[in-house]
Formats: structure tokens, sequence, C-alpha cells
């Protein structure tokens, strides 16, 4: 029996916190990629930054228990990160948030591990796209750019790509597809757009696939998008064939839209909010992580 793909997320985490139910979530793009790889059967680990507060014990705990390996994960002096959370006129929208200690480089133990994983997973919110070449010449690199297409940063970012992630809900297949091809063009051998409840889209070296989206009555579309990329991931690395791939993580997603915050674990909203910005600014503000050469 072949052995487990093995992936390392690498970067961002938050506690997403319902501000309305005074409730906060283990969450973040890296975090949620770590458990989802792992319930899709991959050998997981999770590197990134926390303080000891309620938050990062939250995270901390949640990986433990869905057996993702934390020995990467530092402790640091600061706040975890948050993201604050609200429903307006029925739509889930995010109000603020504030990145605490979360934004981190990677440390020399860090790449030293890298060539131990079949692949790593980053993207847009973990600001480590300096070190992406070095990723890349350690093992795969998995990449999620969400809701940025802009054509230069893909430029940047998909010649070290296995696979590029986009989010694209809203748009149409065409405009999925171009999207899709463009990384391709860019350099990435496999480029994934999901779209929301159209489905999904992957494009790769055999041509292009594509899945609707599994119908469900959703409880909290929170994580969706992460489920999906992690299945995909998961099942590039196993050899799938990406129509099976596709299948199984649109169930994979919508099973996620069946639970509350990304994937479960709520406790009690125990977060300093005082600091909380806008996504505007801290989109403004944020400086990415130390390149190699800074460290």
């Amino acid at each position: 029996m072949p052995r487990a793909a093995r992936i390392l997320a690498f970067g961002d985490n938050v506690v997403d916190c319902y501000r309305g139910q005074s409730l906060m979530y283990p969450g973040g793009n890296c975090v949620n990629h770590a458990v989802f790889a792992r319930r899709a059967g991959a050998e997981t680990a999770y590197a990134g930054a926390v303080c000891n507060d309620d938050a990062g014990h939250l995270i901390r705990d949640a990986l433990l228990e869905e057996g993702v390996d934390v020995s990467s994960l530092r402790i640091e002096n600061g706040q975890t990160a948050y993201c604050v959370i609200e429903t307006q006129d029925g739509d889930r929208v995010f109000v603020g948030a504030n990145l605490g200690v979360s934004i981190i480089a990677p440390s020399p133990t860090d790449m030293a591990r890298l060539p131990d994983f079949d692949a790593v997973h980053t993207g847009r919110s973990s600001h480590v796209d300096a070190w992406l070449p070095r990723f890349a010449e350690a093992t795969k690199v998995s990449y999620d750019l969400a809701t940025v297409h802009d054509g230069e940063r893909i430029a940047l970012v998909a010649p070290h790509c296995f696979l590029i992630a986009f989010s694209a809900g809203g748009t149409s297949r065409e405009e999925a597809l171009a999207l899709a091809l463009s990384a391709r063009a860019a350099g990435a051998l496999w480029s994934l757009v999901t779209r929301g409840v159209e489905g999904a889209l992957l494009a790769g070296p055999a041509g292009v696939f594509e899945a609707p989206a599994q119908p469900v009555d959703a409880v909290d579309t929170l994580g969706a998008g992460d489920t999906h990329i992690a299945n995909v991931l998961v099942g590039l690395l196993n050899d799938r064939h990406p129509d099976a791939i596709l299948k199984e993580a649109a169930e994979a997603a919508a099973k996620t839209c069946l639970t509350r915050g990304a994937f479960g674990y709520a406790a009690k909203m125990n977060v300093d909010l005082t600091q909380m910005m806008s996504l505007e600014e801290i989109y403004r503000i944020t400086r990415p992580a130390k390149a190699p050469e800074e460290v």
C-alpha cells in the first residue's frame, strides 16, 4: 500500500471571531489546509506562530486533535492573529482583523524539514512570496492566491507552483478558464479555480477538467474553498484522476459548509479587539515576512 502524501502548511493563522455569538473558531488558510488535507488522508504538519493566549491555545489544541504535527508551531510574545466576522443581510462579512504575530519567515529548521514533505502549502495571506524559489527547490509548492487575479502577481508566483489556486465566485466560465490558463502559461503545473456554487475548474498537463458544486443547505461557508484546495492537492499528489479529484473535493467542501467555523472547535471568544483594523488597512500596511537575504 502506498504511503500517505505528506504536506507542510506554512504561514497564516487566525481565530475567526463571530462577534454576534461571542464565539471564536480556529482558522486561517494554512491552518485550514493542514486540517482538511489531513482529513483527506495526508500526513500534515503546520508551521506558523501564535501566542500564549486563549486564541493560540485554541489553534494548537485543534490541530493536535486533528492529528496535525505542530512541532514547528512557534509561541511568540504579542497577540494571536484574529479576524472578526459578522452576518449582514444573511451573508458572512469580514469586518476587521489583526494579523498579530502570524507573519513569519521560515527558520533554518523549517527549511531543513521541507525535503521530507511531498508539498508545502502557503498563500497570499502568509506573505512569504520571496521564499517561493527556496520552497520550490526543496519540494512541490501549493499556493492560494485567493481573489488576487492580477497578471503581474500571477507571473511572480506561478513559475514556482505545482498547484496554484484562485477563488473566483461570480465569474463566468470563460473568465475562470482564462484565469486558469493564464496561470498555466505563467508556469504553474496545475491551476485550480473555485467558483462557489458554480463548481470548480482544474487545468493541467492532461487538459481542463470541471465539476459542479455539491448542493447543500449551508450552515457556514467558511473554509469551503480551503477544503477544496486541500483535497485537490492531496488527490494530485496521489496521482488520482482529475475528475475523481474534483468530485471528491466538491463533496468535502459541501460537508465543510455544514459546520460552523472553518472546521469546528468553537470556544468562548476571549480576544482583545481594540487593535482591530479594516481589511483594506491590513492589506495596505502589512509588510511581507523577511526575505531570505534578510534572515
